[in-house]
């Protein structure tokens, strides 16, 4: 596999009043749905629960004593493992590089493992670092790649949360008052997000691994995109107010820019058509009553009332 660019800070326009040109909110919006959808199309709802546990904190955090390269070399095995990829000779060098890191097979069976020399003084982050690179490696063996660079980093970001290994990435953005980091090409809105989509599928709270406080606070306001998408119309969950706007735009045949479904069929429309929030799969379903679809694609099981 050729080198990628590594998990480096997201570039864009700075968020307006961010002292650190951290971008905030869902720009990626698009993509990151785009992503969810291929990981499920590549990997069955059984291989997915494969990852249903997430990488423990203490399997790739570097001890305060801990010899570096032997170190690296720990972590990245971990990360091999939890990714199931085929146990490998780990080779570890630190070079000036641009991005933070690069993973690829080498001669042999081994991995050659780069590091920018930054991580020989930042050890918490490296573990952040590899767990991106590593899941380029699964991503080119499940033969899964997005054309063009940015979205494929924005999809290796969203495989390595929702596969239980980014958290490492979003708990390394940091703003301490004189330097802030981010790591990554996902806000971190949006890997908190995919973050929630994870913990509600397989039931798992990330919150206690947190170190650090922004972290959280965009885990909190990405769990939070991701209820709101849960009450979206044509779901049960849905507010009254939605509802009865639905179902006036129904009625019309037509649904409202912006909205996150579309009518066919006449007025009063026939049929409705609208994203799995799991997986983010197209599903159309009649229009006009309630109902209990299960995806096709995920197996989600979905409440409606169409």
């Amino acid at each position: 596999m050729p080198n990628r660019h590594g998990a480096d800070r997201v570039g864009g326009t700075p968020a307006q009043g961010d002292p650190y040109g951290v971008v905030h909110g869902f720009p990626h919006r698009a993509t990151v749905h785009a992503s969810l959808t291929a990981l499920h199309r590549h990997l069955s709802p059984a291989e997915l629960r494969r990852y249903a546990t997430s990488v423990p904190a203490a399997a790739v955090a570097l001890g305060p004593g801990e010899e570096l390269r032997t170190g690296v070399r720990r972590v990245a095995a971990a990360l091999v493992r939890h990714l199931r990829l085929p146990e490998a000779r780990l080779v570890v060098r630190f070079r000036r590089m641009e991005h933070a890191a690069s993973v690829r097979p080498a001669t042999g069976p081994e991995y050659a493992v780069e590091l920018n020399d930054r991580f020989r003084t930042r050890r918490a982050d490296i573990g952040a670092a590899l767990a991106h690179e590593i899941t380029h490696l699964l991503l080119h063996r499940l033969g899964l790649e997005f054309p063009g660079t940015a979205a494929n980093e924005i999809l290796t970001d969203v495989a390595t949360t929702y596969l239980g290994a980014g958290w490492l990435l979003l708990d390394a953005y940091r703003q301490d008052g004189t330097e802030g980091q981010q790591l990554g090409y996902l806000t971190p809105e949006e890997f908190g997000y995919v973050l929630a989509l994870r913990s509600a599928r397989f039931g798992e709270d990330p919150s206690p691994w947190f170190t650090s406080a922004v972290a959280y606070e965009a885990w909190v306001h990405g769990r939070a995109e991701a209820a709101r998408e849960r009450r979206q119309p044509p779901l049960a969950g849905a507010s009254w107010t939605a509802r009865r706007r639905y179902g006036g735009e129904r009625r019309l045949g037509r649904a409202a820019p912006g909205a996150p479904y579309a009518f066919d069929g006449g007025a009063p429309a026939t049929h409705v058509t609208f994203s799995c929030p799991v997986c983010r799969r197209r599903l159309r379903l009649p229009a006009g009553r309630a109902l209990r679809a299960r995806c096709p694609l995920c197996g989600e099981v979905l409440e409606c009332a169409a």
